[in-house]
């Protein structure tokens, strides 16, 4: 064997015997350090995470309160709470209903009454919600209606036809009307 050879033969000893040999011995040596170092980055970044998380959900929390209270005194104002009075109008103050819902404000809001309740309309509505076999009518999505349509009798599925067509429209619901009036009861 020639230098040559030697050198290159423990140029790999070196690369493939003594380095991985000296990794894992300096890996057994460092390990606690390097453990310690990864749980020291994780829990201050899981500490943060956590805590920006509790403010998200507190201030969420206050928002919906806020909205849910403001929106329970439109109602007991406009006098739809059961058992609630109209507030009182100042002298000189306008009989005009308040001001319409922005669209930031929040949806429908469920009272203790059966039934979701949304804020008066200005304008009047041909048909009668009432007459509907659907309690909170308005107050539902199209999906929640078209589930309750197939119970209905011809006539409370004609007062439904009816009174979507005069309203809303909204077709998802006419649809399924029309499906179930031209299936019939015997189908």
């Amino acid at each position: 064997m020639t230098a040559e050879d030697k050198t290159a033969l423990e140029q790999a000893l070196e690369l493939f015997v003594y380095a991985p040999v000296g990794l894992v011995l300096a890996a057994q040596e460092d390990l606690p350090g390097l453990i310690a170092k990864g749980r020291q980055q994780l829990t201050g970044q899981v500490t943060v995470a956590r805590m920006i998380g509790q403010f998200a959900v507190t201030q969420g929390r206050m928002e919906a309160e806020r909205r849910l209270k403001d929106a329970a005194e439109r109602l007991s104002a406009l006098g739809v709470v059961p058992g609630a009075q109209p507030a009182a109008r100042e002298p000189g103050a306008s009989a005009e209903a308040p001001p319409a819902a922005s669209p930031s404000e929040a949806p429908p809001v469920e009272t203790s009454v059966t039934h979701p309740v949304t804020p008066a309309e200005p304008k009047p509505r041909p048909g009668a919600v009432a007459d509907l076999a659907i309690p909170g009518y308005d107050a539902l999505a199209a999906s929640h209606v078209v589930q309750r349509l197939a119970g209905l009798t011809p006539d409370e599925l004609e007062a439904v036809r009816s009174y979507e067509a005069a309203n809303r429209g909204r077709r998802t619901i006419l649809s399924k009307v029309a499906q179930l009036q031209s299936d019939g009861p015997g189908s």
